[in-house]
């Protein structure tokens, strides 16, 4: 079988044919050159219309770089049409296989896209002999593509959450689909502001809006606030991964006070490297962990007192029952405002403040998991960090979409990965 008839059957352009072919040796590196021919009826089409008109002249041949055949690179080689446009005047002629000047052919830019879900891009650009300039541009051109043709229909249920994405506080906030059997990025925007939230609404659209059934956050106020003023009419759901890393955050600050004062008492450091031993859940604990945590509870330490009271609160999401979880919450509050450990009392307060929110947890119970928006910034902040310090928004931005979006792909005649 030749090459030609391989590049017929799984990459056929209408209009054109495949004329000559040439293997050569450039930098070190097998290359395959193929002329492209239109045929003697397939007049070239205007760019900027797409209206076929007469053709004004030809340019100089150009290359446009293809799948690479059993690790051969391949390059198109064809003379671009200038086409006589009645409306446009003198343009370059519309070719199917790449667009505006870009030297990758579509099918290439998708065969990368694709590979950049699997390796880093600048590992896909190593493996495939191309720059990162020209994955960096495939990915884009895929999201673009996916972005432009995602199904926006059926949301009943979102996720809005923050993640960190460089030094100095500066935070992503994102926005995620939590249906059942559909789970991915939706929206995402700089800063973690009122604003922020409220681009995403006028993007969502009222009439999505008002089909939402459930909201899941955090307790930042910003969110908090457009929530109810935009989604007032959905169940409003507090993530319980936020409620024990709040706990965590309270217990590791009773902790550090609690190490300065023993230091100043001229007391044993008992909690110095006792970190981990405190915020560890039970089921996680190594035997280590456990011995150590025996010795710590002979002594009336806080941050000890604190770690029991995040111990006893995990019974609180085991109810069924809305009003039992209500009444063992208003117990804990109580209980942790007598407890003199401040950090923990402050949780308390917060808790009873949300304490509604809090509830909602139980009446969604089922329609949206408890670990789906963990799940998916933990995903994301992965791929900040295989994304090499991507520098600018627009660049993770691709990056995050293409990862978590979930987006729909054209039909294909073949696919690479």
């Amino acid at each position: 079988m030749q090459i030609k008839t391989i590049l017929n059957r799984i990459q056929k352009y209408p209009g054109f044919v495949y004329g000559f072919m040439q293997l050569d040796e450039r930098r070190g590196q097998l290359e395959l050159t193929v002329d492209i021919y239109p045929h003697r009826r397939n007049g070239p089409r205007c760019s900027a219309c797409g209206r076929r008109g007469p053709q004004y002249d030809r340019l100089e041949p150009r290359r446009f770089e293809f799948v690479p055949v059993w690790g051969i690179a391949v390059f198109f080689l064809y003379m671009m049409r200038r086409v006589d446009c009645c409306r446009r005047g003198v343009r370059v002629e519309q070719v199917p296989w790449a667009t505006g000047k870009h030297q990758v052919t579509t099918t290439y830019a998708w065969f990368l896209a694709r590979w950049a879900k699997r390796l880093s891009w600048r590992e896909v650009a190593t493996v495939f002999h191309t720059s990162w300039d020209t994955v960096y541009r495939s990915v884009a051109m895929a999201v673009g593509w996916g972005r432009a043709h995602a199904d926006l229909t059926g949301i009943g249920a979102i996720g809005i959450d923050e993640i960190q994405w460089q030094h100095g506080h500066k935070y992503l906030t994102l926005v995620y689909q939590l249906d059942a059997g559909r789970r991915r990025l939706l929206w995402m925007g700089q800063k973690r502001t009122k604003k922020t939230l409220l681009r995403f609404f006028r993007w969502f659209g009222q009439a999505r809006t008002e089909a939402l059934q459930f909201v899941c956050s955090d307790m930042w106020k910003a969110y908090l606030t457009v929530v109810a003023k935009k989604a007032g009419h959905a169940r409003h759901i507090l993530d319980r991964f936020h409620i024990t890393q709040l706990m965590n955050k309270a217990i590791e600050k009773v902790r550090r006070a609690e190490v300065r004062a023993l230091k100043q008492q001229g007391r044993p450091a008992l909690l110095t490297k006792a970190r981990w031993v405190l915020l560890r859940r039970r089921q996680n604990r190594t035997a280590e962990d456990r011995s150590r945590l025996r010795d710590l509870l002979q002594h009336n330490l806080k941050a000890v007192r604190a770690m029991l009271l995040r111990e006893d609160f995990q019974a609180f999401w085991a109810y069924h029952s809305v009003r039992w979880a209500g009444a063992f919450l208003d117990r804990w509050c109580t209980t942790a405002m007598r407890s003199r450990v401040e950090p923990m009392k402050t949780v308390a307060r917060s808790l009873r403040h949300h304490r509604p929110l809090l509830l909602n947890w139980f009446r969604a119970r089922g329609a949206i998991s408890a670990g789906a928006v963990e799940g998916l910034n933990n995903k994301a902040k992965l791929t900040t960090r295989k994304a090499y310090g991507f520098r600018t928004f627009p660049c993770i931005e691709i990056a995050l979409y293409h990862t978590l979006g979930d987006l729909p792909q054209p039909v294909v005649t073949h696919r690479f990965c």
